[in-house]
């Protein structure tokens, strides 16, 4: 799930990137692909991966 949302902020900065849209100083295209590299790290160390294997199944 945090690797969806990651790709959607991606795609987010990369129009505000490529439309050269001016944002206030707070909200810029770099620090949106920081958020989403921070969830794509999270995502990768398997936080937010959702089904967890408990038991055995048999």
């Amino acid at each position: 799930m945090l690797a969806i949302i990651a790709a959607v902020l991606f795609l987010l900065a990369w129009l505000i990137n490529v439309a050269e849209i001016s944002t206030n100083d707070v909200f810029t295209s770099t620090d949106v692909m920081l958020i989403g590299l921070a969830l794509l790290a999270l995502h990768v160390a398997g936080i937010g991966g959702g089904r967890t294997a408990r038991g055995r199944r048999r």
